[in-house]
């Protein structure tokens, strides 16, 4: 099974779950300005939320990859809203690639808020996250 993992950050946080990820799966974390090389069956996106939403940069990944994206499965952080999965599944939709209906979201830090996220925990969970996604599909 062929496994990518993209990830968009301003702050870091969402670069560390992308970086725990690929620890469980062996596939390298690459930033999105990396565009997928060939055909991959399951494609762990990390994201953030920014001013309630995903980055313009992350809708373009997806259009400009869509092709080449199996399964997209959606990582996100934010300190004020759950998370990007609607945005990015309705992308998903729009473009007609495959979302996973299962997503790891967890709080980042931002100014004061969540202060130390995403923390250990959260490090933790994410692993055991990718763990059972890619076992669910082995």
């Amino acid at each position: 099974m062929k496994i990518e993992i993209r990830y968009y950050t301003k702050s870091g946080n969402t670069k560390k779950l992308a970086d725990a990820i690929a620890e469980v799966t062996g596939s390298a974390a690459k930033d999105i300005s990396v565009p997928l090389a060939e055909k991959t069956d399951l494609l762990f996106l990390c994201n953030s939320v920014y001013w309630a939403g995903a980055d313009g940069k992350v809708k373009q990944f997806i259009k400009d990859n869509a092709d080449r994206i199996g399964t997209l499965v959606n990582v996100s952080t934010a300190a004020m809203i759950e998370s990007t999965y609607g945005q990015i599944s309705n992308l998903c939709q729009k473009y007609g690639v495959n979302i996973s209906e299962k997503e790891f979201h967890c709080k980042g830090k931002f100014a004061a808020f969540h202060k130390g996220h995403p923390d250990e925990n959260d490090i933790s969970a994410v692993r055991a996250f990718a763990k059972k996604i890619t076992g669910d599909i082995k």
